[in-house]
């Protein structure tokens, strides 16, 4: 069934020939404004004339074309759409209706079809709705980290990953280069904004497993909470992360990667920087206060939420990665690396201080428990010292020997000038693991 109104060319019609008739408008003009000749324009009066606008219609207009399909194949095309192809489209539902029930149909006519029947309705693909964030109120409120992958150096050398830092309220930004996203490479740059500004209320991150991580089967079961050794930094330091659920939430630092990857690519060209070391000499020095000078704004509220920096000595009690170690009866330590699991004896000697360090081990198969660019493990004796006080001693003593130090596993290495023999007695490391306090007392 074709169409019962007026189009819009023939409503123009309609409305010039009006003022011609009223006599505001001669023919000739009329003729002119519709894109006619003057003989076309006296055929339309004419028509107009005698019937009016109804004149002006086609006469095809309310008529059923003579290439329509019949009533009956599109109440049967409807039918089996209703009853096997509802949640179809109408290009797909068209393409089975010919394969399987042999209704050869246009796509263009069935989504007509459907939709003058209610089967159908044109869905559009609209971006999710994102209500804008206005900024923090106070500097040091919050600070977003993220990291940015680019040719720095364009070809002078290799892809890059640049560490960033951006406070929310004011938009000053702290950066330096990194050999990667890793939780070192986060580490140095909190410290870092620790020496420049303080301590922020909270960090805004990404999900990735250096900031926040999901739960694995046994946390679940245990019902902890999942936190990464960045995450423990953090929490030590009283700082919250909060991980953004898509890049446009953390929109600010995203815009600023834009501005470095266009500004300074540029300047390290100009500058005839070719290696990273020099690049982030060249922050230092000059890109990061020019860049703060330029975009930098007055915070809302004149407050600085960031706490006072702590001193060089308590970040070094904060920045250890910190994991978990097996200790087996015989005092054998059981170190889990990426690729195998090695062993360390723990020697015994006489009792230990309260409150001393119990030593660094370093396999030799792995770095994970070394000191800066990896782990390190550390241990108080505060378990033992609360016992001692009781005088009674909760761990077994066990017998030194003369071979426990094998060439094939990690040795036990001992701060520069300490005693070893007075330093360890009984089960240091137990503290880490009080689980076994009940089964060693047993022996």
């Amino acid at each position: 069934m074709g169409r019962w109104g007026l189009s819009s060319q023939e409503l123009s019609r309609v409305e010039v020939m009006g003022r011609v008739k009223a006599g505001s408008l001669r023919l000739q003009e009329a003729a002119e404004l519709l894109g006619l000749s003057y003989r076309q324009a006296k055929r339309v009066w004419a028509r107009y004339r005698g019937g009016g606008a109804k004149a002006l219609q086609h006469g095809n207009c309310g008529r059923i074309s003579n290439r329509a399909h019949p009533e009956e194949f599109r109440q049967a095309v409807l039918v089996q759409v209703r009853r096997r192809y509802a949640d179809f489209g109408p290009t797909l539902a068209a393409e089975h209706l010919e394969e399987e029930d042999g209704l050869q149909v246009a796509a263009e006519t069935l989504r007509r079809w459907m939709k003058a029947s209610g089967l159908w309705r044109r869905q559009r693909a609209r971006k999710p709705y994102r209500q804008r964030r206005m900024r923090k109120p106070h500097f040091g409120e919050l600070v977003q980290l993220d990291a940015s992958f680019h040719p720095w150096l364009e070809d002078r050398a290799a892809n890059g990953c640049l560490m960033h830092m951006v406070d929310d309220a004011i938009g000053t930004v702290l950066c330096q280069f990194s050999a990667g996203e890793t939780t070192w490479a986060a580490a140095h740059l909190l410290r870092a904004w620790f020496e420049c500004y303080g301590v922020p209320r909270a960090l805004y991150t990404d999900w990735k497993n250096v900031y926040v991580r999901t739960a694995n089967a046994q946390e679940r079961l245990r019902g902890t909470k999942a936190v990464t050794q960045f995450g423990q930094m953090c929490a030590k330091l009283g700082i919250r992360i909060i991980a953004a659920s898509s890049p446009q939430a953390k929109g600010r630092i995203e815009w600023v990667h834009g501005t470095h990857q266009d500004r300074l690519v540029k300047k390290l060209r100009l500058a005839g920087v070719s290696h990273y070391e020099a690049a982030n000499a060249y922050l230092q020095e000059h890109y990061i206060a020019q860049h703060n000078h330029h975009y930098a704004r007055p915070a809302t509220a004149e407050a600085d939420y960031h706490r006072q920096r702590p001193t060089a000595r308590q970040l070094d009690e904060v920045f250890w990665l910190e994991q978990e170690r097996v200790l087996s009866a015989d005092w054998w330590c059981v170190t889990k690396t990426t690729c195998c699991n090695s062993r360390g004896r723990i020697v015994t000697g006489r009792r230990p201080r309260a409150g001393c360090w119990c030593g660094r081990i370093k396999p030799e198969t792995s770095h994970s428990l070394s000191r800066t660019e990896s782990a390190l493990s550390r241990t108080l004796c505060r378990r033992y010292g609360a016992e001692r006080g009781k005088r009674r001693c909760p761990f077994p003593r066990v017998p030194a020997s003369s071979n426990i130090r094998p060439t094939c596993f990690p040795q036990v290495q001992w701060p520069r000038g300490f005693n070893e023999k007075a330093f360890l007695d009984y089960g240091i490391f137990i503290t880490l693991f009080p689980h076994l306090h009940s089964s060693m007392a047993a022996r």
